[in-house]
């Protein structure tokens, strides 16, 4: 019996090792699997630009939030940190170094500006990090000598370059020739003014007068008092913040209402209209689908995308969506379709964003390649206006 014994005890022993090897690797291929995530996120949550930040920060804390409770991204929870950039370059390049240096993150996400998405640069193509700005500037994927895209950056906005198309194409359908400008004295302010002086004689427009003041400005009443003395048919202001909410207040007391006031898509939240306290009522502006979902027609292949987001937010934060908001929805969607195909490697995850292809957005149809890192044309614009202190279809 006891060879018998001894067989038995042997068996038992190897299925005990191999037990023990197979938990192992299940273990192993466990915690592979749960291994965290971790994007950045800077955003303007307070300063001048905080307006931006707010329901960029909201949106990608609701996404982070599904896609965690949906299983994660190919079973990888996100871990999201968000960092203020408190609407200033100093700030920004602070919250830069601390995501890239002590945390690690896979990418970014933001900055909400122009101005300070441009300071860090630099320092993105240095660390060789994915970055997708919620900005506009054609200056953030355009390098200013070569005019090619700075290989790890990446912007959701649709650019001023399309906003201005957008306008001078609607200009151009009502027969106006004659415009004043006015603009903020920012970064993005003057990458506005520069195409819309670059544009204007490609589409027959004459600018017979310019205005520029500062982004904290509530009384716009001497500027545009001045326009009003030139007689022009129609105003583009170029602008975010306060200062535009005082250009609409002005325009409206000065009894401008006959000439037609263009904002640009910085104007593209409803918080905007009803702080204006009715005084933007016939402003036009071009936006992205996500502000007017519930007017696309049925088969607009941004209806489906744009409905479901205005849904989700509104049922959470009892607000409407914004331009900005969806800046952030894209941005987030963009990197964590990379993410399912790249996994934990940034190189790879830059590949694949700039590999995307027809991706259904909340600001236009995404086709990213070498040459193009923000892949929207004009065609993302909708002319919107404000019509009983909400937006309309222009016509």
């Amino acid at each position: 019996m006891k060879p018998i014994n001894k067989k038995i005890t042997c068996f038992i022993l190897v299925l005990a090792f191999l037990s023990l090897i197979f938990s192992s690797c299940e273990l192993g291929q466990t915690e592979q699997k749960s291994k965290i995530y971790k994007i950045g996120a800077i955003l303007s949550l307070t300063g001048g630009a905080s307006f931006l930040g707010d329901p960029e920060k909201k949106t990608l804390e609701m996404l982070v939030e599904k896609v965690n409770l949906e299983g994660g991204v190919n079973g990888h929870p996100l871990k999201l940190i968000i960092m203020d950039s408190n609407s200033t370059s100093p700030a920004t390049v602070a919250a830069f170094n601390k995501l890239v240096s002590e945390e690690k993150v896979l990418a970014i996400i933001g900055p909400s500006t122009s101005g300070t998405t441009i300071e860090i640069l630099p320092l993105t193509m240095k660390h060789e990090i994915p970055l997708i700005s919620c900005a506009a500037s054609h200056k953030i994927v355009q390098h200013t000598y070569t005019k090619t895209p700075y290989p790890w950056v990446f912007k959701t906005a649709q650019s001023d370059s399309m906003a201005v198309e957008a306008m001078y194409s609607f200009m151009q359908s009502k027969g106006i020739k004659k415009i004043a400008v006015m603009n903020i004295n920012s970064g993005y302010g003057y990458s506005g003014l520069k195409e819309i002086e670059r544009l204007a004689p490609v589409y027959g427009i004459d600018i017979i007068g310019k205005e520029v003041y500062a982004l904290q400005e509530n009384d716009m009443k001497l500027p545009l008092t001045r326009i009003k003395a030139l007689n022009p048919q129609a105003i583009i202001n170029w602008s975010i913040g306060p200062s535009q909410i005082a250009v609409v207040q002005a325009w409206k007391e000065l009894g401008m209402d006959k000439i037609k006031l263009f904002q640009s898509h910085g104007f593209g939240s409803l918080k905007n209209v009803q702080l204006a306290g009715g005084s933007a009522e016939g402003v036009y502006l071009p936006l992205g689908a996500v502000n007017v979902a519930d007017v696309l027609p049925a088969n607009h292949p941004q209806k489906q995308v744009t409905t479901q987001y205005a849904k989700e937010y509104n049922e959470k934060y009892q607000e409407p969506v914004s331009s900005f908001g969806g800046h952030a929805w894209d941005a987030f969607y963009l990197l964590v379709n990379a993410l399912e195909k790249a996994g934990a490697d940034r190189a790879k995850i830059r590949d694949e964003i700039e590999n995307t292809k027809g991706f259904v957005g909340q600001g236009g149809i995404f086709n990213m390649s070498v040459v193009d890192h923000n892949g929207l044309d004009k065609t993302a614009f909708k002319m919107t206006v404000v019509k009983n202190n909400t937006w309309a279809l222009a016509e």
